[in-house]
């Protein structure tokens, strides 16, 4: 598998998290009220994992910078633009959080991190691709459905603050 993905947005590097990226990831976090919001040890044990399990967590981080450079000198160089979390359970992969930094929004990151996803997944003989998303976010929804997603479903309530409902979405892979 390779370890550094290159999409369509340029100057950008796409790569598996590693402990040194919990602090900006928390930091991510706190700038999208929608993301979802864990403690630093989930985080910890989700990039400690044995990643041969059938079950298995990623998160994928977009950084700027070359990759040449950031082998180099061994980590990265410059900020991270976005990161996604997702859990594999065999074949199925659900997109548990995808956040990208508000400075960041609408230049391609949160479209390259799902490809990356997708392309991860395929690669691992995956199925399908699962999420919920706000019944109001109306750009995520649209994003998803750009890169294939279908909405199946509604949890009515799923979401407690504000209170709403979440769409469910599939990509069939």
């Amino acid at each position: 598998m390779r370890k550094y993905w290159r999409e369509s947005v340029p100057s950008v590097r796409m790569r598996r998290a590693n402990l040194e990226d919990i602090t900006e990831i928390l930091d991510l976090e706190k700038q999208r009220a929608s993301a979802a919001h864990w403690p630093r040890q989930q985080y910890e044990a989700m990039l400690t994992a044995a990643s041969e399990s059938l079950s298995e967590h990623l998160v994928l981080v977009v950084d700027e910078g070359a990759a040449d450079d950031a082998r180099r000198v061994g980590r990265r160089a410059f900020g991270l633009l976005g990161f996604l979390v997702a859990h594999r359970l065999g074949a199925e992969w659900e997109l548990q959080n995808l956040v990208v930094a508000s400075q960041q929004q609408r230049k391609g990151i949160g479209s390259a991190l799902i490809q990356g996803l997708i392309s991860l997944a395929r690669a691992h003989a995956g199925a399908s691709i699962f999420l919920e998303v706000r019944e109001s976010n109306h750009e995520a929804r649209a994003l998803y459905q750009r890169l294939g997603f279908s909405e199946t479903g509604l949890r009515k309530g799923y979401y407690p603050d504000p209170p709403e409902g979440a769409i469910l979405c599939e990509l069939k892979l």
